[in-house]
């Protein structure tokens, strides 16, 4: 039995494209965040510590964006395209090894 250590150095797996779309994901997570974290405080030196990093994140979620569509594993601008992108992937996904 493969242990996880094991399937995630399987090189096949973790690709350029997978590391990029986890960091988009996890970007758009601490957007959300840190947006809902500047409605629930009162203090304006924390808000606006809040303001600060919500800029850096979203400019964060930019480059990352940015780097995907430039290499075609990101299709913000063809609906269809990036559903087909997507189907592929899941399909790769569903072929993976689970044990």
């Amino acid at each position: 039995m493969a242990s996880i250590i094991d399937k995630l150095n399987n090189k096949e797996l973790i690709t350029d494209q997978v590391i990029a779309t986890d960091l988009l994901v996890t970007a758009k997570a601490a957007v959300r965040s840190y947006a809902v974290a500047i409605t629930e405080t009162a203090s304006p030196s924390l808000h606006k510590t809040l303001k600060a990093q919500l800029d850096e994140a979203i400019e964060a979620h930019h480059k990352i964006a940015t780097y995907m569509i430039e290499r075609e594993m990101y299709h913000a601008y063809d609906l269809e395209e990036q559903i087909e992108h997507d189907l592929k992937k899941a399909d790769v996904a569903l072929d993976m090894p689970t044990s």
